[in-house]
């Protein structure tokens, strides 16, 4: 999540730090600072908490700062909370404030990952005499070196390696020492960081966007290797301090190809920015504890007024209309249809005034959508319209909008704007159930509760992502794959069936689950693998019947479900536990593993999961 960079070159080095912070914001933060050497062998520290914007204000967008060596970086609290104590760089003196301003420390540091051991290592240091300020992980680190450093009368490569050897854990570091003016030093475990060269410069950072507007000529340091930078040439080392030779590589992506934040495909860093985009979606029309559509020129009049809903959308967007009618339907009392914007477009329409096409996309620009939108306009039926993209077309066209807020979205399968569209729905059909009556206040009060909590629930199921990462290879190369579910169930499983065709090409079908046995289940055969998604209680027993029902025929089954329903182990052979939420908003917590299976599935058949064959991340033609 943090992020590094480092510039030491002829030119003022706090403006190229900033800029090439800003370029790590996607990477999130809560903190940010720099530190640059300013030629009379001090550091000028300067941290700050929140927005980038605030440290850029306290140095005047870096030209306060007049050094030509710098550091920077964007932190993510682990060890300790977010203050500006905390924020890094990190200085090895005995500071008894936050190590901001002027000082003459003889080690200067930034750091991303963790140091698991960092207690064990902090006892040691402070029997040696070293104080500490922060309750940061990467303090002891800093000090760690300056402790080498300073007893063993070595160079920064032979302390930095003495510390890479002692600590556990995985990081990427960035040093000045005080005794060498105009140089970084450099190391990494596990934590990714490259370093790129210009005439009379070089550059460092965690991520190819933060340096690629100066240099496109990088090197990847590898594992366990440290370092040195200097104006215009870079040397490396290995563990033993020996000088190694690495291959310059020139970045031909361009900058939105570059921008992965250090995971290997763009969909799966969107599957995990999904919380942050339920969050800011949510966080849009939900504030003091009420939710408010009058932006989206939805009043609480205008929702009194409609009689029925009519959602029409394509492909993902489409499941989440059927998610959502379940939803409006139980929770709302409105009538509510599915259309398929390809075949909406087509049909002989009834015009009911009172109506409320909801039109879901999240381009905008979706030519079937776009169509079924301007026949309902044509027809005087007011259209809302759920939108990704600001000022795209059916944003401008249709009566009201509701923005989510996804943010770009690059990987051609959708994932993060999916679950954004979803918790716009949710926050629409409890704002219809209360002003229409259906819902009490204690209700309205608990929903928006269960709303606000999704988001934090959705990082607990990505953290069992590993054992998913297992399963899905151990099926990567299966012929079907059938999905089941009932209900709001069945809406995650027909998602679940099109992210896994869309990735690893893996024929799939999803089924509402009392269907399967009118007809498909001749299909079933031993060791097909059947994927029930059972997260609603009243349905549970009966889609667990379902289930066995192939299991008696071969199917190897697996069950996705929440916590409490333990017997589902007696029934499945794999069972996959999401956290517990109120059932009508389960459906955001079930989808994850589901699309963490197809990715895992497309990754193991070694297919180009971000641009899977035929597709258009954005289809604007019939």
């Amino acid at each position: 999540m943090c992020g590094i960079v480092g510039y030491t070159g002829e030119q003022q080095a706090a403006p190229i730090l900033l800029d090439g912070l800003s370029k790590l914001e996607y990477r999130g933060y809560d903190s940010a600072g720099i530190a640059v050497r300013d030629g009379e062998n001090l550091a000028e520290v300067v941290k700050a908490t929140g927005k980038l914007r605030n440290l850029s204000e306290k140095t005047d967008n870096g030209k306060a700062l007049s050094g030509t060596c710098g550091i920077g970086h964007t932190r993510w609290a682990t060890h300790g909370e977010p203050s500006q104590t905390n924020a890094h760089p990190h200085v090895s003196g005995n500071c008894t404030g936050s190590g901001s301003g002027r000082v003459e420390s003889d080690v200067v540091g930034v750091h991303n990952g963790i140091i698991e051991n960092f207690d064990e290592l902090k006892a040691k240091l402070v029997r040696h005499g070293y104080q500490f300020y922060s309750e940061t992980d990467t303090e002891v680190v800093v000090k760690l070196i300056d402790y080498y450093y300073k007893k063993y009368k070595i160079g920064p490569i032979d302390a930095i390696n003495r510390m890479m050897v002692r600590v556990r854990g995985s990081y990427a570091i960035a040093m000045m020492f005080k005794d060498y003016p105009g140089e970084i030093y450099a190391a990494r475990k596990d934590s990714p960081m490259i370093i790129g060269t210009g005439e009379g410069e070089a550059y460092l950072a965690s991520d190819v966007p933060a340096i690629l507007k100066y240099t496109r000529s990088v090197y990847y340091i590898g594992n366990l290797e440290t370092a040195r930078l200097l104006p215009g040439e870079v040397h490396f080392f290995d563990l033993n301090g020996d000088e190694i030779q690495k291959e310059l590589t020139t970045i031909t992506w361009d900058a939105e190809a570059a921008e992965k934040g250090g995971f290997e495909h763009f969909m799966i860093k969107e599957i995990h920015e999904q919380p942050t985009a339920v969050r800011d979606t949510l966080g849009s029309v939900i504030h003091d504890g009420k939710i408010d559509l009058e932006n989206a020129g939805l009043t609480e009049e205008v929702l009194r007024s409609v009689s029925r809903i009519v959602i029409v959308a394509c492909g993902s967007a489409w499941h989440v209309g059927m998610a959502a009618q379940y939803i409006l339907e139980d929770l709302a009392e409105i009538p509510v249809r599915v259309e398929l914007a390809s075949e909406y477009r087509y049909r002989k329409i009834l015009p009911d005034p009172d109506s409320l096409v909801i039109v879901i996309t999240q381009s905008g620009e979706t030519a079937d959508s776009l169509a079924a939108l301007r026949i309902s306009k044509e027809m005087g039926i007011r259209t809302l319209g759920i939108v990704n993209v600001v000022g795209s077309t059916i944003a401008r066209e249709a009566d009201n909008v509701l923005y989510t807020l996804a943010g770009p979205e690059i990987a051609v399968a959708t994932t993060k704007a999916y679950s954004a569209q979803l918790a716009a729905m949710y926050a629409l059909s409890v704002q219809f159930a209360y002003v229409r009556g259906k819902i009490t206040q204690e209700q309205y009060s608990y929903y928006i509760e269960e709303l606000l909590a999704i988001p934090d629930k959705i990082k607990r199921v990505l953290e069992d992502k590993e054992r998913i990462q297992w399963f899905a290879a151990k099926f990567a190369y299966a012929k079907d794959i059938f999905f089941l579910g009932r209900g709001v169930d069945y809406a995650i499983s027909l998602e679940g069936s099109l992210k896994l065709k869309e990735i690893s090409y893996v024929h799939s079908e999803a089924y509402a689950a009392g269907e399967m046995k009118h007809g498909t289940i001749s299909l079933i055969e031993d060791n097909i693998l059947v994927i029930g998604v059972l997260t609603q209680g009243e349905l549970y027993e009966k889609t667990i019947s379902n289930m066995a029902e192939c299991k008696a025929r071969g199917a190897y089954l697996m069950g996705l479900t929440s916590y409490g329903h333990y017997n589902v182990e007696d029934a499945v052979d794999f069972t996959v536990y999401i956290p517990k939420a109120d059932e009508h908003f389960m459906g955001s917590l079930a989808v994850v593993p589901l699309q963490l299976f197809g990715y895992y599935s497309g990754v193991a058949r070694g297919l180009d999961v971000d641009k899977p064959r035929n597709l258009a991340k954005s289809v604007t033609v019939e």
